[in-house]
């Protein structure tokens, strides 16, 4: 089985699990590239006989503060993944940020700080724990996201949900 995590902001990333975080990939300015990201997912899936492959993205709304133009930006970005998602035919479940959030305090049992920017850095701390690749504030939430598909498709898995 192969996970894909997005967090779809244009300072976001998306991660492969394989086995382990194989791939991290800073979020492409062009779309060519976002489809390219997923096609070599996919290829790795092919050459291997993995007959599953899975994307967690994300889900993302407007905020009131947000700008109009850095909303639009923001915007195009989730539709330009979740189009090439769907051109590939990868299943993809739309993760609100609190609920794979959630997730992580409870699995852990710590309390994540309201502070953004401490929030942040408690994230990158954890998503370290799941790869030996360089963890920044951009990669850290797809990290966390894939890992969270990993363990929903596992639980899923034997609950029989899957």
């Amino acid at each position: 089985m192969i996970i894909i995590g997005i967090d779809p902001g244009a300072g976001g990333a998306m991660a492969v699990w394989d086995k382990g975080i194989s791939k991290i990939h800073k979020c492409p300015k062009d779309t060519e590239t976002m489809a390219d990201i997923v096609k070599e997912s996919l290829y790795i899936n092919k050459t291997k006989n993995i007959r599953e492959v899975y994307a967690y993205m994300e889900l993302v709304h407007a905020m009131p503060h947000d700008g109009r133009s850095s909303l639009f930006k923001f915007g195009t970005n989730y539709g330009k993944w979740l189009g090439i998602l769907g051109t590939f035919k990868v299943p993809t479940t739309l993760v609100s940020p609190q609920k794979w959030m959630k997730y992580w305090k409870d699995k852990l049992n710590i309390k994540l700080s309201k502070d953004k920017s401490s929030r942040k850095r408690e994230l990158k701390e954890i998503a370290s724990h799941y790869t030996d690749e360089k963890i920044t504030l951009y990669n850290a939430d797809a990290i966390l996201i894939t890992m969270y598909g990993l363990f929903d498709k596992h639980e899923g898995d034997e609950n029989g949900r899957v």
